[in-house]
């Protein structure tokens, strides 16, 4: 997500590609670099976020390196959660991540994440969601994010 020097969280969206159609967040330098990942609403509205597994993935032993699957699980938190922190001004912090490592995730592979907001209050956001490689479950997560005002909103 975009940090608090950004007026408002804005996404563009892939003209080109294999993820042309599926939308990104230019402005958070560490997801491009990391990623990139992409995110989109499948036709039941429900979001898909994803990435092909690149060699910059991989950890010494030829799988994903597992901070990479954490970061991509973090991303997914936001892109999940994206219709609760919709309101202007409104940006989020991740307060906690937990996951569990699954399975693994080999060069060429698409990896994908799905979830859901279990509940939405004033100030608190709490997600889980599931992480697959090729459809098998490679990890799963929760986490809580932190809406926060814009300073000066």
């Amino acid at each position: 997500m975009p940090n608090e020097n950004v007026e408002a969280v804005t996404y563009r969206r892939m003209e080109s590609g294999e993820f042309a159609g599926w939308h990104y967040w230019p402005h958070d330098r560490y997801e491009m670099h990391s990623g990139p990942y992409f995110f989109r609403r499948d036709a039941g509205a429900r979001v898909q976020c994803a990435f092909r597994v690149t060699e910059q993935h991989l950890n010494g032993g030829g799988t994903v390196h597992g901070g990479c699957l954490v970061t991509f699980a973090d991303y997914s938190l936001f892109a999940i959660a994206q219709d609760a922190l919709a309101a202007p001004g409104t940006r989020g912090i991740t307060v906690s991540l937990n996951s569990e490592f699954i399975g693994a995730a080999l060069a060429g592979d698409l990896v994908e994440a799905t979830g859901e907001v279990i509940r939405a209050g004033g100030s608190l956001i709490f997600v889980r969601g599931l992480v697959t490689a090729n459809g098998k479950p490679a990890l799963n997560f929760s986490g809580v994010i932190k809406k926060l005002e814009r300073r000066g909103a």
